[in-house]
């Protein structure tokens, strides 16, 4: 029999074309996230929770040797967990709160400090020796043996209810004769899940399986989903420096404006581990690629152009700040009270910041005034806000990156009927899809394989020139901006570019 020493997180099905990228991540996984809001017990249904245990100790190697044992001899998916702590306060702050991924909390392995603790869960928690374990997790191993997605029927919501309900999740724990790197922390509070808005931790855990699945399909990088209970920023901190040991790195995810921007600084400040927030990050770089690509075409220099954006959350804000990096200096931001001015009464801090550097005339009318005389839109907002009036007030060539989700701004073929010279959506089935998964895999490949501990804007910089380039002079056309979200090529050309 193997000896097995380590655990890496791996999808249960293959995604080796947009068909499956679609039932497996967006737009599909909003089925099954919209089930669990509906009903929290179908988070047992939908994802691979029934089968999950999280191990925690005060040693990683301790609970990992628990984990391999739980996997080897019940076929439970069991994940090792190291706390910073033995107090008894924060060892319940964490129990409590990673209760959404998991069905039952392994603690035999400090059963002397959590013996007198009342932890608030609804789901089995071992504080001690048991003689059937298997009876006490009540854990399901669900497994799929040659699948094939044309076994699915309906749409592509339906397709992806079938696949989770039948497979019990996406994702599973394999077990590894060689040494693994401590997973990515794939950590979300579910305030702002998709298209959905803030459905909680629980009902966003289908979406965090699905990034999962990316890291490994794409990056070949092992990634732990981690939905928490709490939204309370300083919480969430906490929660991630107790149990930071776990990880070789934190992806955090879904989490809204502004309190994602506290959480995440607060953690590369204080964290010994690489933080990375995509839906700030990614998006941010897989833009910039596809702008500079853009302009490109259309003949126009970064420095030279108006550039307005619809929407001012942490996505927005992120973009924001790498397009100035790349040298733009003329950029007007919108949110739902208008322009982003210095001095405005409704700006959090986070407004405040970026009007340093944005509106520098001080204008303060609405999008549809704003847009007049642009040459690029960017919308992180919400649907049908573009009109065709509004486009052609742009300027000549008029860019336009809509990419609102589900529904964007403007759907792409209006905004080319109108006269946009490219457009850009994050769907799948229009030209250049603006889509995360072309970044993230592979920047925390390189950043794991070059043991970077954290990731700077030269880093950030370095991806999308790199992702930019990847499309050459004789492919680069208005329909063609990016490389495919599945090409093979991607993942490694980003990790290779990690570098300062």
């Amino acid at each position: 029999m193997p000896k097995f020493n380590g655990i890496k997180i791996v999808s249960k099905v293959e995604v080796d074309d947009k068909n499956a990228l679609a039932i497996v991540y967006t737009p599909g996984v909003a089925a099954s996230c919209l089930k669990i809001k509906e009903n929290p017990e179908a988070s047992f249904d939908y994802t691979n929770r029934e089968n999950s245990v999280a191990v925690l100790s005060f040693d990683y190697e301790k609970s990992l040797e628990r984990a391999i044992f739980l996997k080897s001899s019940l076929g439970i998916d069991a994940y090792p967990f190291e706390l910073s702590t033995c107090n008894e306060e924060k060892i319940k702050l964490v129990v409590d709160n990673i209760e959404p991924s998991f069905g039952a909390i392994d603690l035999s392995l400090i059963e002397e400090n959590v013996k007198n603790i009342d932890f608030n869960v609804n789901i089995p928690v071992l504080k001690g020796k048991c003689s059937n374990l298997k009876e006490f997790f009540l854990c399901v191993s669900k497994n799929l043996f040659m699948f094939s997605f044309d076994k699915l029927t309906g749409n592509t919501s339906e397709k992806s209810l079938q696949l989770r309900k039948m497979a019990g999740g996406v994702i599973e724990s394999e077990l590894s004769e060689e040494k693994t790197l401590k997973p990515v922390g794939i950590i979300s509070d579910g305030s702002a899940v998709l298209g959905l808005g803030n459905i909680g931790g629980l009902a966003g855990l289908p979406v965090m399986e699905g990034k999962a699945v990316l890291f490994q399909e794409l990056g070949t990088v092992s990634a732990m989903p981690l939905c928490l209970k709490t939204q309370n920023p300083d919480e969430v901190i906490e929660i991630v420096l107790l149990i930071q040991n776990s990880f070789s790195g934190v992806n955090l995810e879904d989490i809204k404006a502004p309190e994602c921007f506290k959480i995440e600084n607060t953690l590369i400040e204080k964290a010994d581990i690489p933080i990375f927030h995509d839906d700030q990050h990614g998006t941010a770089v897989v833009v910039s690629a596809g702008l500079l690509n853009a302009l490109h075409l259309a003949g126009k220099k970064i420095e030279n152009v108006k550039i307005v954006f619809s929407g001012a959350g942490a996505a927005a804000i992120a973009v924001c700040k790498l397009i100035l990096a790349l040298g733009a200096k003329n950029i007007i931001m919108f949110d739902i009270d208008g322009a982003i001015y210095k001095g405005r009464a409704q700006n959090n801090f986070a407004h405040d910041e970026i009007s340093k550097y944005t509106n520098l005339s001080g204008f303060k009318g609405s999008l549809k005034e704003g847009i007049k005389n642009a040459n690029v839109f960017i919308g992180l907002s919400a649907p049908n806000l573009l009109d065709e009036e509004m486009i052609k007030s742009m300027a000549q060539k008029p860019i336009v990156f809509a990419l609102a989700n589900p529904t964007p701004e403007i759907m792409p073929d209006l905004a080319k009927k109108y006269g946009a010279f490219i457009c850009a959506s994050g769907r799948s089935d229009f030209p250049n899809q603006i889509n995360n998964s072309l970044v993230f895999p592979g920047l925390f490949k390189g950043v794991l394989n070059n043991n970077i501990k954290k990731i700077t804007t030269n880093i950030k910089l370095n991806c999308a020139f790199a992702l930019a380039s990847m499309v050459n002079e004789t492919e680069l056309n208005q329909d063609y901006i990016l490389p495919d979200a599945l090409d093979m090529r991607v993942p490694d050309t980003i990790a290779n570019n990690v570098i300062e």
